[in-house]
């Protein structure tokens, strides 16, 4: 050990933002560990480092006491003060007992603790940097697979595509390069370990924030998104300028926008529709590209009948019911889809026409509260203002029967 270590530390330092005193104080903690190894008959000791020359010194140490214990390592006040008369009882008397050959294996000490931190400080920053970019979109290139799961090489650290985050029947390429969606970092015996998927929705719409400036920029925005990766995704976007066709900007001229990130997806399909505060233009808008004759709100939970011409409940409805299955999860809306003649003799028609009044607020475009809800609230000020009346009775009573005890008394 010599200088030569202490300018490797301070590059060490720069490089990789580690305290050089740090790793100077590891080193002297794993040499005393080493040393004890190697001399096992050895008294207590401390290791030091000097900081300028380099050079490792080791000391005994032994503890000053009044009378002797089961510690080893012990010397007698009174002794102690033969040798020098200044020391008192907790001192510590040390004397450098450094093995001639002892370089040498601090040298070897030295190296293992500079390797193993130098690791875990590597490990901490890739942690550090990978931890504050979950929920963003990030590039790589196919490293391997094994057990169904594929290896992303994403230049610093490797990240794991689990079989569930895989879009189903998509096959991996070694060295391709493709987007994923970071869901989690972690810590590890291994290290950090950075868990990314190609079925999340937020990939989508990441996905869209790249492509579209003016999602990017907040003059459009993704309102919600419902996704079965792989098959299809729709999106509810809006623009609060009215001049601003949302639907438009995401799809781009001649489609270009959305062409790329259907590629990007492998064919996935994208509907791209307008969102909107009235519920029913929302259901409407979400079951595209099927007409909707009428929307009826038949439950304060969040549900709804949705009625469409007879030759379009097929497209409605959607092959296995995906195109009503994903309007649901655009709208968080239980929606039952009805033809326009399934509708028509329907034998509680009437009861869901008035359902619909008693719900929604047809002046307003807008859900509304409940007559019950209404009356009992009209019910409970009616309540207070009862309560207010027969307390005010309740305190007359009582002073006229204050007033006449005191006349019977007199």
């Amino acid at each position: 050990m010599n200088k030569e270590l202490l300018l490797a530390l301070e590059q060490l330092e720069k490089e990789k933002g580690i305290s050089k005193e740090a790793l100077l104080e590891t080193i002297e903690t794993a040499l005393i560990t080493a040393y004890k190894k190697n001399f096992p008959f050895s008294s207590s000791a401390r290791v030091a480092i000097d900081r300028e020359t380099g050079d490792v010194h080791v000391y005994s140490q032994i503890n000053i006491v009044e009378q002797y214990s089961q510690e080893l390592d012990e010397i007698l006040v009174e002794d102690a003060k033969d040798i020098d008369p200044n020391y008192e009882v907790g001192d510590v008397i040390e004397e450098e007992v450094t093995p001639q050959d002892f370089g040498r294996i601090a040298a070897q000490t030295a190296k293992q603790v500079v390797v193993q931190r130098i690791r875990e400080a590597e490990r901490g920053i890739v942690y550090n940097e990978f931890s504050n970019r979950e929920s963003e979109i990030i590039t790589g290139l196919v490293q391997r697979q094994s057990r169904g799961n594929a290896y992303i090489n994403l230049g610093k650290t490797e990240a794991v595509l689990i079989p569930s985050e895989q879009i189903p029947h998509e096959v991996y390429k070694q060295n391709e390069r493709i987007k994923t969606y970071i869901v989690e970092v972690k810590q590890t015996g291994k290290g950090p370990q950075v868990v990314v998927s190609r079925t999340h929705p937020g990939l989508v719409k990441r996905l869209f924030e790249l492509e579209v400036p003016e999602i990017h920029d907040g003059i459009v925005e993704i309102k919600s998104i419902a996704r079965e990766a792989g098959a299809r995704s729709k999106l509810a976007v809006f623009a609060e300028d009215s001049n601003i066709d949302a639907v438009g900007a995401c799809v781009g001229q001649r489609g270009v926008r959305v062409q790329t990130i259907v590629e990007e997806l492998r064919g996935e399909k994208i509907d791209i529709v307008n969102w909107a505060e009235d519920p029913k233009v929302f259901i409407s808008n979400a079951l595209s590209p099927s007409d909707v004759e009428a929307v009826y709100i038949v439950d304060k939970d969040r549900s709804a009948v949705v009625v469409v011409p007879d030759h379009q409940l097929s497209l409605a409805i959607g092959k296995e019911g995906q195109n009503a299955r994903l309007a649901a999860k655009l709208t968080s809306w239980k929606i039952d889809i009805k033809s326009q003649s399934q509708f028509e003799v329907l034998e509680n028609r009437e009861e869901i026409l008035e359902l619909d009044q008693k719900f929604y607020d047809e002046e307003n475009h807008r859900l509304y509260k409940t007559k019950e809800v209404e009356e009992t609230e009209f019910d409970e000020e009616k309540s207070d203002e009862m309560n207010i009346d027969e307390k005010e009775d309740i305190a007359e009573i009582e002073e006229v029967k204050a007033f006449e005890t005191e006349e019977n008394t007199a």
